[in-house]
Formats: structure tokens, sequence, C-alpha cells
């Protein structure tokens, strides 16, 4: 039962809560199937798929609670993943931050399924590897690309009554592009949850010319530059910026969102023109409209025209604090302009543009600061054109810091890299005084 239905998943719930005999329990139930292709020196080397699900059981006596997993739904395998839940559960410490489960709650509509996704198959992934393929023959490049989709259903309920359920899906495309004397590099990527959004041509296309312009690249002084972040440049950096948005680690004083007394909550923090948002139903990126704990989840305002709107509070942080409960960021909505990353360097008169950053790592936590890395594709922009390649360099910067140096957004797109978390739509950004510590010789 790879995907199960509401019907279903109601029905195994029950069966689990009807064997109980804990003070409270709780049940997720989860179901999933993927496939994934994958190509390297312009061949295709794996393609697969998986089909999975989960049923997890958690026991509650007092605040003592344990857990029992199984990936089976008969009657034997939930009768002895209640007992063993049961059996850890009484075996626990008591749990100092229990909350008892909720009742029963009221979800708007997901929009994250699309049956385009669904019923992709190992022709569709073969059709997508020949495209990237054929670009980079094309073009004169050797390509490696990954295509992974994914279809999903979830659910949860507990003696209290509480159950939700909802199906997604999802589907990213990346890929490298090399030049054959290794000199040069670019990456594109095609992100959504809706298949046939994806256009694994365009991406294979940006890639390879990214990748030829970026042949032979010239070594600048390290320093502080005007810089234009494309959006899989920025988004992993933006992300950690709402991931520091915890209310509990900025009470704590643990984090950039804590002062001396108190948080920022309510402090203008970054520049007017950002604003952060997140939302389940928007049609680009739709996500979750509900948490791991049974909580609705809806459009919340994290960052309103540089002001600190919102923290995120676990109930129990909540009820201690006696504020609501507001859940985590379901996606990553960043609002910009109208105009593209091309119209962005059309109007530098110098700078460098910045298509990919990589291995980005904390420096420290209570000003957000990281460290990372370039590369794929870094160029020199001189009066609104692009000059040459520039060799890639290491940068140490803050989200914070960032988004105080704003000189002008673009158009949002939803995009996704390699650390990236959450659904996102992210707009190209030109920075002010961006800050790079030192070469590196990478390509």
């Amino acid at each position: 039962m790879a995907l199960p239905s509401e019907t279903e998943a109601r029905e195994i719930i029950a069966r689990v809560l009807g064997q109980s005999r804990a003070e409270s329990c709780r049940v997720s139930l989860g179901g999933g199937q993927s496939g994934n292709v994958r190509f390297a020196r312009n061949a295709v080397s794996t393609s697969g798929a998986t089909s999975n699900s989960t049923l997890v059981v958690q026991s509650s006596f007092g605040t003592r609670s344990g857990a029992a997993r199984a990936n089976a739904f008969d009657a034997d395998t939930i009768a002895r993943t209640v007992t063993a839940s049961e059996e850890l559960a009484r075996l626990a410490p008591e749990d100092p931050e229990y909350m008892p489960p909720l009742g029963p709650q009221a979800y708007q509509p997901s929009t994250a399924w699309a049956d385009a996704t669904a019923a992709m198959d190992g022709a569709r992934r073969a059709n997508a590897a020949r495209l990237g393929i054929e670009a980079a023959r094309e073009s004169g490049c050797v390509g490696a690309g990954f295509l992974e989709h994914g279809a999903s259903a979830s659910a949860i309920g507990n003696s209290a009554g509480l159950f939700a359920y909802e199906r997604a899906t999802s589907a990213n495309y990346t890929v490298t592009m090399r030049t054959p004397d290794g000199t040069g590099s670019g990456f594109g990527t095609s992100d959504s949850h809706d298949a046939s959004r994806l256009d694994v041509a365009a991406a294979s296309r940006i890639a390879a010319k990214k990748a030829n312009a970026s042949r032979n690249p010239r070594a600048i002084e390290p320093g502080k530059y005007t810089v234009i972040l494309e959006p899989a440049a920025s988004v992993d950096l933006l992300q950690y910026l709402l991931f520091d948005m915890n209310a509990r680690s900025a009470d704590e004083g643990r984090s950039s969102f804590s002062r001396k007394g108190g948080t920022r909550l309510g402090e203008k923090l970054l520049d007017e023109r950002v604003t952060i948002v997140s939302d389940p139903s928007d049609p680009l990126a739709p996500a979750s409209t509900w948490d791991g704990d049974g909580r609705p989840v809806g459009r919340t305002t994290w960052i309103d025209r540089g002001t600190v709107q919102n923290l995120y509070y676990s109930r129990y942080w909540a009820a201690r604090q006696k504020h609501d409960a507001t859940p985590g960021p379901a996606n990553f909505l960043m609002q910009g302009g109208s105009k593209s990353t091309e119209e962005l360097i059309a109007g530098t008169e110098r700078g460098i543009l910045v298509t990919r950053t990589w291995y980005i790592r904390g420096v420290d936590p209570q000003t957000l600061l990281f460290t990372g890395l370039t590369r794929d594709g870094t160029f020199y922009i001189e009066n609104g054109v692009i000059r040459h390649a520039v060799k890639n360099l290491r940068f140490n910067e803050s989200p914070i810091v960032m988004l105080n140096n704003v000189d002008e957004l673009g158009r949002p797109v939803r995009v996704s890299n390699a650390e990236t978390a959450l659904a996102s739509v992210v707009p190209p950004m030109r920075l002010r005084d961006f800050t790079f510590s030192s070469l590196s010789d990478a390509v």
C-alpha cells in the first residue's frame, strides 16, 4: 500500500487506536513511491524506482512516551507495534516538555498533488535523460544530471479525535556541464511539484552555456564586491535565515534573533524591500497544510518590509511563554521585483555574477555568519556586460547583512539547490559589499 487513500488511512489508524491501552495514542501513517535517473559522461548510469510505507505508533502513559515503527499493516504487525510502543512508554523517563494530544482540527485543502508527477514512469525518465545528454553533446560539453520524482500520502490521527490526510508530489532535475578541457563548468536546475512544469531541455542548455562561458577563468583579488546572486546561489543562505527564527532559541539568547532582555520580534532588521512569507497554497511551491503534531499551517508573514513579524513556537514553548503556537515555515516565498537576471546585469556598472554556491557552513550563530564557495560559473560584470569568467571564491557572509545591502531585487522564480530543504520561490538579487575572503582553484 504505497499510496493509501484517505479511506484506507482512516481504517488503519482506527484499527491501531482500537487496540491501544495507553492513556493517549498517536498514529502516523505514510507511503510513497519515487523514481530517478542519473546520467554522467553523456550516458545514463543508473535508473530506479522505490516504493515504501511506514506506520509509527506513539503511546503515552502520563508524560512517559514510547514509539514503535513498522512497514506493514496486517493485523499481527499492528498488534505487535502497538504492544512494543506501550512497553517502551512504560520504561521511558518522564518528559518535562510533554504536551497532550491535540483534538480535531480544521485544515485547508492541500494543493501539493499533481497527476503529471504521479504518472511519471521509466519512459518519461529516459526521455528527460535524453534531453540532457543531447544538450551536452550539441554544446560540446560533458554532462552529469539527476532527475528524481515522487508521490506520497501522509496521515496522522490520535486518541483525542484528530485526523489529517494529504497527498503530495515533487519533481527535481539538476545538471552540471563541464567543458572537455576541465576549465569550465555550469549548473542548471528545474524544480516543481508538477512534472509538466519541468523544463529539462532549458535547464540543460543554460548549464552548457555557463560551462562554455566559464572557460579559462581569471583570478581577482578577494574583497567586497557588488554581486548579483542568481536564485540557486542565494536560496540556501536565505533558508538558514528562516530556520533561525525559532522562538525558543531567540528567547534563550542562542540565535541571531536574540537581543538583551528579549527577541528581535517587531524590529526592523532588513531592507524594507524584503518580505518573506510561507503559504501552503502558493501555486508555485505548495506545501503541507499541517505540521508534525497536527497543527494547521496557513499563510504566515515572517518578514514584512524588513520588519520581523513572527517567530515559530513549539506547543510547549508557546504554552510556557503564553504565546500562540505558531508552526514553523511550510515553504519559503520571498517577494521581489519584475526584472530578470539579465536585466539586473545590464544595470550593473561593475560586479560579480554568482550562479551557484555550495558547501555552506555556519561560523557564528549569533550573527548568522556563514562561509561557502562559489561554483559552476562565476563572472565579472563591467558596464552592464559579462566580460569574462573569474576563478571561484570563498565568501564569508550573513543573510542578515546581505539583506541589508539590497540594491535591487528581480523577478522571483521557483528554485532549489544542494542543501535546500523547503520548496522555495526566490528572486535574483543585486547586493552591495558582498564579502569574498579568498580564492579557490576548484572549478
